[in-house]
């Protein structure tokens, strides 16, 4: 499987940091010649670096194009880039939340609409959506960030029905809390970080934070020509989150 995205073109939207540099970085060292998307694409090589921001459809268009061209084509579509949000329903207003759902759902919109011209002409033509445990598990102080997340998830399914004839296999995963930068700026927030950390462990079946190269992996698993009849399928990555329920540990 080393070499199982040879001759492949990805793009990767915030693919600088976190989940998506793992995973830009997983396709590159799999074949894969990867282009990042992002605010500061602040990468280094085999990766090339694109700047977009996913909320303004004139910038992802240029920049998909950009990436197209660089690649000469584009067979992988990562929709990575996201913004966090805390709280109840009380806690964000119409501004927040109409900026979170812009980046989190239409910018994966933008993007796939963008790149698929592209898609349409490879014969190994993937997206993959970074989704997450909170569309379908009620995490407390989420619900903005949990309304996006379950938009992705279901529009994950509906755009893998509509692409079924242009050969287009779309697919999801939903990482539990992962140990990422974001995370970090979360956690350094809170009051006492160290038992916030051991909180959000505790809550994983396994025990322990998620790591953004386990994430990476799974993404590369749905990408990957290997996985040519998985479509439509929304993989955890949650230390067992949401199959799993043990008895509380002594």
């Amino acid at each position: 499987m080393s070499d199982d995205f040879e001759g492949l073109r990805a793009v990767v939207t915030g693919g600088a940091s976190g989940i998506g540099l793992a995973t830009a970085s997983e396709l590159a060292a799999r074949g894969a010649r990867v282009a990042v998307l992002d605010l500061s694409p602040d990468v280094s090589p085999p990766l090339t670096g694109v700047r977009c921001d996913v909320s303004n459809d004139t910038e992802v268009v240029a920049a998909v194009a950009t990436a197209a061209t660089t690649l000469g084509g584009i067979d992988i579509v990562v929709n990575n880039a996201g913004i966090g949000a805390q709280g109840d329903v009380t806690a964000n207003d119409d501004t927040e939340w109409h900026r979170v759902l812009d980046v989190n759902v239409l910018g994966m919109a933008r993007v796939t609409r963008a790149a698929l011209p592209y898609l349409r002409a490879s014969t190994s033509a993937a997206v993959v959506n970074t989704c997450s445990i909170a569309a379908w598990q009620g995490l407390p102080n989420r619900v903005l960030y949990s309304a996006s997340k379950g938009a992705v998830l279901a529009m994950t399914l509906a755009m893998a029905t509509d692409h079924l004839d242009d050969g287009i296999r779309i697919n999801c995963v939903c990482p539990g809390t992962a140990d990422t930068p974001w995370v970090g700026r979360l956690l350094d927030s809170a009051t006492d970080p160290a038992a916030e950390r051991a909180a959000l462990a505790a809550r994983q079946p396994m025990g322990r934070l998620v790591t953004a190269d386990e994430v990476a992996k799974a993404i590369a698993y749905l990408a990957s020509p290997l996985s040519s009849s998985t479509t439509g399928t929304a993989l955890a990555v949650d230390g067992g989150m949401y199959g799993l329920r043990p008895r509380p540990r002594s």
